[in-house]
């Protein structure tokens, strides 16, 4: 239910309504030297590196004192009361409002982030070795889910059509009243879908060294302990950083495909603007299919199997995409590589929960985050290069998959932790 309630954060705040919202219509006439667009980008940056130099420390505290759950309420209804805020951003005022607008959104793409690291760090508290494949990705295929449902609920409700009233409920577009109240609806999604795992999910146990305790340990402190851990981690098992490492990478690539597959779908294959949402309601809805089998997938045969068979058929449909035109082999191949991007998402979550030390989750994931963040410009950058470099959009595509290719490379030597290996570690967590 977590999963299905952020995905009014994910899909509707960052990716598809308010951020179109803030750039196109509130700084659609902004004067200086930036675009909107812009902008936006430099304070979504500037949010990522809050993230990557805090998130192991923010897991690692609420291990370490016994406050996960508490540090996932509190990070959670932030980002709930930052959504609700955002009905303020007036677009007929867009002085000094859309700058309002891109410090909420910043400042919940923070609090958000926490709260997946806390959330991420419970899931061996809701599954044992045999089922958190299967767990990670059923949680994983809600997300989608939820995104596609709240998506259309939102479109038809507030924003199709034309004139002065939008959507079926006919809602005035004066000061663009009908996008900010999506981002009321949103708020009240999230607020009310977060509530189960927050009733169900008990604390987990305080975790620590005497004297490491958060009431004597300050937060710079914090990284003290948290360089002392990472050090013994490296020397105990190293393949837990080189995992995160290879993660990094290829999840960096598949954020690659869904940000920029909409670009090439209208550039490169002929898809009507108008068809991009309902292509991306496809995608989600086979992309989720993918999670939720290949979660059970992940049990069977453990989780670098699932990764290293999505990525290898993913470079697969990639190299087919370089080479065919018109909109119905982008329909073909564009949905078959979506079929693979929910399995390597969840697997490689789940893949994690099994390598992590005893009661250290959050520390963990709040590692994940930050080696994701760190190299967040990677397909970005190779996506931009190789259009550049080729003179043509289609070239991106194999920016993409070499960022893919070489995630999948370094992961090929990590090896996958035992049955007995995770064993231990769930009993440790206990």
């Amino acid at each position: 239910m977590w999963d299905w309630g952020s995905a009014a954060f994910n899909a509707v705040i960052v990716t598809f309504v308010f951020s179109v919202y803030l750039t196109d219509s509130v700084g659609a006439d902004l004067d200086g030297p930036f675009s909107a667009a812009t902008w936006l980008s430099i304070s979504i940056a500037l949010a990522g590196l809050v993230i990557a130099l805090t998130a192991p420390v923010m897991g690692q505290r609420a291990d370490r004192g016994g406050r996960r759950r508490r540090s996932l309420a509190i990070w959670t209804y932030l980002t709930v009361a930052l959504t609700a805020l955002m009905f303020l951003v007036d677009s007929d005022a867009p002085y000094p409002w859309f700058f309002v607008g891109l410090l909420l959104l910043a400042l919940g793409s923070i609090t958000f982030e926490f709260a997946e690291v806390s959330y991420f760090a419970m899931l061996r508290q809701v599954s044992t070795p045999a089922t958190v494949g299967r767990v990670s990705g059923f949680g994983w295929a809600m997300g989608y889910f939820g995104g596609i449902f709240l998506l259309l609920a939102a479109f038809l409700g507030f924003i199709s059509g034309d004139g002065d009233e939008r959507g079926l409920l006919g809602i005035s577009t004066d000061g663009g009243l009908n996008v900010r109240l999506v981002c009321l609806v949103a708020a009240v999604w999230f607020a009310v879908f977060a509530l189960p795992v927050l009733r169900s999910v008990p604390e987990n146990r305080p975790r620590g060294k005497k004297g490491d305790d958060d009431d004597e340990v300050g937060f710079v402190e914090s990284y003290r302990i948290l360089w002392r851990d990472l050090k013994a981690l490296s020397r105990r098992d190293p393949r837990t950083v080189k995992f995160l490492v290879a993660s990094a990478i290829f999840r960096d690539g598949l954020a690659g495909v869904f940000t920029f597959g909409a670009i090439l779908a209208v550039t490169v294959y002929g898809l009507a603007p108008g068809d991009v949402l309902i292509f991306g309601v496809a995608a989600n809805v086979v992309a989720a299919l993918g999670a939720a089998v290949a979660g059970v997938v992940d049990d069977l045969v453990g989780p670098k199997a699932v990764i290293i068979g999505s990525l290898a058929a993913m470079l697969g449909t990639m190299t087919v995409l370089l080479f065919v035109d018109g909109t119905a082999m982008f329909w073909l191949f564009g949905l078959l590589m979506c079929l693979f991007v929910g399995p390597a998402q969840s697997a490689s979550r789940s893949f994690l929960a099994r390598l992590a030390p005893p009661g250290s989750d959050g520390q963990m994931f709040g590692l994940y985050a930050t080696t994701g963040r760190a190299i967040s410009f990677l397909a970005p950058a190779l996506f931009g290069l190789f259009t550049w470099g080729f003179g043509t959009d289609r070239a991106g595509i194999a920016g993409i998959a070499l960022v893919l290719l070489v995630g999948l490379l370094l992961l090929l030597p990590v090896k996958t932790p035992t049955r007995s290996e995770a064993s231990i570690t769930w009993a440790g967590s206990a």
